[in-house]
């Protein structure tokens, strides 16, 4: 299974629960979450794999990087920002 496939399943899930629970400006909150965790996924990333600890079969990538970091590593960045604020909306209105 490549990493971009694996990416879409995350994707898929963390989206179309965020699309369920979000409304309106709670938008916001997963862009205000999502532009510093995708600064920090660069920056950390491509150190990680400047060091050597992670490296990536080239078969499993699509080639794209920013830097040193597949395209890919940015999947889990962009599912956390999503499904962090959702979670978060959910428990919220769970307990009102």
């Amino acid at each position: 299974m490549t990493y971009s496939i694996l990416n879409a399943i995350f994707l898929a899930i963390a989206a179309s629960s965020a699309l369920a629970i979000l409304r309106g400006k709670q938008w916001l909150t997963v862009a205000k979450v999502l532009l510093p965790m995708l600064l920090l996924t660069t920056v950390f990333d491509n150190l990680i794999i400047a060091s050597g600890i992670v490296a990536y079969d080239p078969n499993n990538i699509s080639g794209i990087k920013i830097g040193l970091a597949p395209i890919e590593d940015f999947g889990y960045t962009i599912a956390a920002a999503l499904l962090m604020p959702t979670i978060w909306f959910f428990v919220e209105k769970r307990n009102k």
